[in-house]
């Protein structure tokens, strides 16, 4: 009896096998997607109905249920007007091939299982690397998302500083004095302070400046001092290449700089901005990222891979790998030196070949589009700027640095604006959320998506 025979199955393997395919063949052909919109829990289940029983639904019956009720209550990150949080434009490449990864099985957590395609990330993460500046030996993982990439370089800054720590000091005390800390900006990302939280280390919290953004020039002489008396404490100095509300940029070269005096780690969190590290417009923005001891960048954000793909990427991968490998008598065949496991670099074990569909959509279009797409959103961000300054009922809150543009209504209440995005989304016009802004509710924008042109932005904007 074949293994085949084995497996679940509901009619013809053959006709399932087309059955899906034939969507997403249909689905990669909608252009755009549709936008679609959320409903409610009741809702969805009425439509929806039960379809996990002990004889199955079968699979023509599922297929339907996902493609006629459940697909629709997602929304479309792809579309033009899906420009809420961070959208998602992954390229038809990208995409395809994600479905010939999910085909092929591949465990790709060792070398011993999955040496071509740990070979295949390997190569995304050096032009990671390169367009960052980073030397050659730099390298790291493909994680689920900027999250976990944050965590993992945090737990290896944590790790570094305890072994060079002298024998006999004290790692914790009882109180936040002696306490390791990390020095972090008002405007970081809020996985870092989930991050800190989880690895019992205390945040430094510096101000930003007018527009949120870390400069470290610019710190108060009393906050440089207490630094300096509390430097052998601290593990890391983290900066925001792209901050997710404002798309503002830190100082990465001062940052830097900081670290260096402090004797500490230093990590860039470019989980949204690290797509402008190929931009021709935006690059000079990101000096100082050569310098990072670790640098998050997801691809599934600003450069077009489809969930999920998060970059981490380690100066020295090596420290990485003291913190991360499992030593078990099982993966004593796993762990043998030289081979590059991409489970020794972040707090996972198994995991799926989640960089190939990054890698094979970079080895077909090429680098140079990647930079020409990036270039392109932040054009049209330019250019709905630029109608937002002019319009007399429109406040521009700040200047875009990258791809977010925060927009204000004039004489609207904090109400009005949250209604505003409520209207859009019902009627499937596009989608946005308000955010918060210096205690005041703004409409927020951003821009990955090569397909937006600025007549789909404008017409989001609120009326006259």
């Amino acid at each position: 009896m074949s293994d085949r025979m084995h497996r679940p199955s509901a009619g013809q393997p053959d006709g399932l096998v087309d059955s899906v395919l034939d969507a997403a063949r249909e689905r990669l052909a909608m252009d755009p997607p549709p936008l679609d919109r959320a409903r409610s829990p009741r809702d969805l289940a009425e439509a929806a109905g039960p379809a996990i029983t002990a004889d199955g639904i079968g699979a023509d019956r599922a297929l339907a249920l996902f493609t006629d009720v459940l697909a629709p209550a997602c929304l479309s990150m792809d579309h033009p007007r899906y420009l809420a949080f961070v959208p998602n434009a992954a390229t038809e490449a990208s995409t395809a091939f994600d479905l010939l990864v999910s085909a092929s099985n591949i465990y790709g957590g060792s070398w011993l299982e999955g040496a071509g395609a740990v070979h295949a990330e390997n190569e995304a993460l050096r032009w990671l690397a390169d367009v960052a500046g980073m030397p050659e030996g730099s390298g790291g993982t493909f994680v689920s998302g900027g999250s976990i990439a944050n965590l993992s370089a945090l737990a290896v800054a944590r790790h570094t500083w305890r072994s060079r720590r002298p024998a006999g000091v004290p790692v914790l005390g009882a109180d936040t004095a002696g306490r390791p800390v990390v020095v972090v900006s008002s405007g970081a990302h809020s996985s870092i302070g989930s991050a800190l939280e989880l690895l019992d280390l205390e945040p430094f919290v510096v101000p930003g400046d007018a527009l949120g953004r870390f400069r470290p020039s610019e710190l108060p002489d009393a906050v440089l001092d207490d630094l300096d008396a509390i430097a052998d404490q601290v593990v890391a100095v983290v900066a925001t290449g792209g901050m997710t509300n404002t798309g503002g940029v830190d100082d990465l070269a001062g940052a830097a700089d900081l670290a260096a005096r402090l004797g500490a780690w230093y990590h860039v969190d470019a989980a949204y901005g690290g797509g402008a590290l190929c931009s021709t417009l935006r690059r000079h923005l990101f000096d100082g990222i050569e310098r990072v001891d670790s640098m998050t960048v997801d691809p599934h954000k600003w450069l077009f891979a489809p969930y999920d793909c998060a970059a981490i990427v380690y100066r020295e991968p090596e420290l990485a790998r003291h913190t991360f490998t499992q030593q078990a008598a099982y993966l004593d065949a796993v762990n043998a030196e030289g081979e590059w496991n991409p489970s020794d670099y972040a707090p996972h074990l198994s995991r799926r070949a989640r960089g190939l569909p990054f890698w094979f959509s970079l080895a077909t279009y090429g680098t140079d589009a990647y930079r020409d797409a990036v270039d392109r959103t932040i054009e049209v961000t330019v250019a709905a700027a630029d109608v937002a300054r002019e319009a007399e009922h429109l406040d521009l809150v700040m200047e875009p640095e990258l791809s977010v543009l925060l927009v204000r209504r004039r004489g609207w209440s904090s109400q009005e604006h949250w209604d505003f995005c409520h209207r859009l989304a019902e009627s499937e016009i596009g989608f946005i959320v308000p955010t918060t802004w210096l205690g005041e509710t703004v409409l927020r924008y951003c821009l990955v998506n090569p397909a937006t042109t600025p007549e789909d932005v404008t017409a989001l904007f609120p009326p006259a």
